[in-house]
C-alpha cells in the first residue's frame, strides 16, 4: 500500500537506526506530543532501537487523556437527564468521571450513542425534535474544524435542539506550557503531524525561536519517527535550533486553509483547563457569540461543575514527560483499561495505555 509499506520497512527503519547513533555523541531527551505516535512508539519498539543517549518521553497529545474531568462529569449529568440524548466519540465512553463514566451512566438507562463523526449527531437531532441532543466535542485542531462544521451547519438550518459540549485544546500554547516550567528536560520535540495538516507550522517557528530548541514535525509509522529523531538529533549535535518538516506528505507550512476559515467563523481563542495540566492560556477554543446557543455549557447552566483529579493518579506527570506510566504504583493492577484511574490508560492514544498492551509483561518479568 503506497505510503504505508515502505514506512514500516525493517531495513530502512534498522538503518535509520543506525544512523542515529552514529551521529548522537551527547544524552539527549525528545518529547512526541501526539498519542497516535506514542502508540507506534510502543508498539514496534522504536525506543529500544535507539542508543541510550536518546531518551522518548510523552507529551500531552491525546485529546481523550487531557479533556478536563468537569467535562466528563458534566457530560454524564446531561446523560442521565431524560430529556436529552448524549453523542459522542467511542473511547469516551470509559473515561472516567468523578464518580462515574458515560459507559455506567448508558448502563443505567441513559441515553448515550457512540458516532464516529459530529454529521451523525445532527442525524439524530433531525431524527428527535422532541429532545435535545449533545454532542460532546473534544480534541486537537485535527478534530475541530469538523465539529465547527457541524455548529456552523446547525445554524443554518436552524436546528434548536441541537448543541455541543465542547473541550477543543491547541497544542503550541501546551508546548510553550511544558517548556516554561522549571522542571522541563525537553530539548527537542517531534511535532504533531495531523494537528500540523490541519493548522501548518507557523506557529512552532515562533517556539523555537523563543526557546531555542528544535520541532521536527513528524508522522505516524516507524520510519517517520525515526526518521523525525535523527533530524532532531543532527540539530541538537549541530547547536541548531529550526523547524523542520518530515511529514510532507501530508502537512504544508500554511496547513489547510478552508478548515481554519471555519474554525476561526465558529469558535475564539481562550483560555481552557487541561486534565492533569490545569488551565493554560490561550490554550482552547470556544463558541463565538454567534453561536452561544449551541454551547452546551451556556444552554443547560453547567458552568458552575468542578472536579478535582483522584490523588493516586500520576497521569499529570506522564503527560508532562516527568514520568513514565510505569512509575505508577497503581499501573497495571489498580489502574487498567477496563478499571481506570486515568484517562490515559483508557484512552486509545493514552501513554499508559500503549505501556499497558506493549510493554506490560517486559515491565513485571
Amino acid at each position: 500500500m503506497k505510503y504505508l509499506d515502505e514506512y514500516r520497512d525493517g531495513a530502512i527503519a534498522r538503518a535509520l537506526a543506525g544512523e542515529i547513533a552514529c551521529v548522537a555523541t551527547h544524552p539527549w531527551v525528545l518529547m512526541e506530543i501526539c498519542g497516535g505516535q506514542t502508540h507506534t512508539i510502543m508498539r514496534y519498539g522504536i525506543d529500544e532501537l535507539l542508543p541510550r543517549k536518546i531518551e522518548l518521553v510523552h507529551g500531552p497529545g491525546c485529546p481523550v487523556c487531557v479533556t478536563p474531568l468537569e467535562t466528563i462529569d458534566k457530560a454524564i449529568a446531561l446523560a442521565l437527564r431524560q430529556d436529552v440524548i448524549l453523542v459522542s466519540y467511542g473511547d469516551m465512553l470509559r473515561v472516567p468521571g468523578s464518580n462515574s463514566d458515560l459507559l455506567r451512566a448508558k448502563a443505567s438507562g441513559a441515553d448515550v450513542r457512540v458516532a464516529y463523526s459530529p454529521t451523525e449527531a445532527l442525524k439524530v437531532a433531525r431524527a428527535n425534535p422532541e429532545r435535545q441532543v449533545v454532542f460532546l466535542a473534544i480534541g486537537f485542531e485535527t478534530t475541530a474544524p469538523a465539529n465547527a462544521m457541524a455548529a456552523w451547519e446547525a445554524r443554518r438550518e436552524g436546528l434548536k435542539n441541537f448543541s455541543m459540549l465542547v473541550s477543543h485544546v491547541l497544542v503550541p500554547p501546551a508546548i510553550r506550557a511544558l517548556l516554561a516550567t522549571p522542571q522541563n528536560r525537553i530539548q527537542g520535540f517531534i511535532g504533531p503531524g495531523h494537528v500540523c495538516t490541519v493548522a501548518g507550522y507557523k506557529e512552532y517557528e515562533d517556539l523555537s525561536r523563543e526557546f531555542r530548541i528544535p520541532m521536527v514535525v513528524g508522522g505516524f509509522e516507524p520510519v517517520d519517527l525515526l526518521e523525525s529523531i535523527l533530524m532532531l538529533v543532527r540539530q541538537l549535535e549541530a547547536g541548531k535550533a529550526c523547524v523542520e518538516n518530515q511529514y510532507v506528505r501530508s502537512v504544508t507550512y500554511a496547513g489547510n486553509l478552508p478548515a481554519q476559515r471555519i474554525l476561526k467563523e465558529v469558535f475564539e481563542v481562550g483560555n481552557q483547563k487541561w486534565r492533569g495540566l490545569g488551565e493554560i492560556a490561550g490554550s482552547g477554543l470556544h463558541f463565538r457569540e454567534e453561536y452561544a446557543r449551541f454551547d452546551a455549557n451556556r444552554v443547560f447552566d453547567l458552568e458552575l461543575i468542578a472536579a478535582e483529579e483522584p490523588a493516586e493518579c500520576i497521569s499529570a506527570l506522564v503527560l508532562q514527560g516527568l514520568r513514565k506510566p510505569t512509575d505508577c504504583p497503581a499501573f497495571g493492577i489498580g489502574c487498567t483499561p477496563e478499571a481506570p484511574l486515568g484517562a490515559p490508560m483508557v484512552s486509545a492514544e493514552g501513554a499508559c495505555a500503549a505501556y499497558y498492551h506493549y510493554r506490560r509483561h517486559k515491565e513485571c518479568s
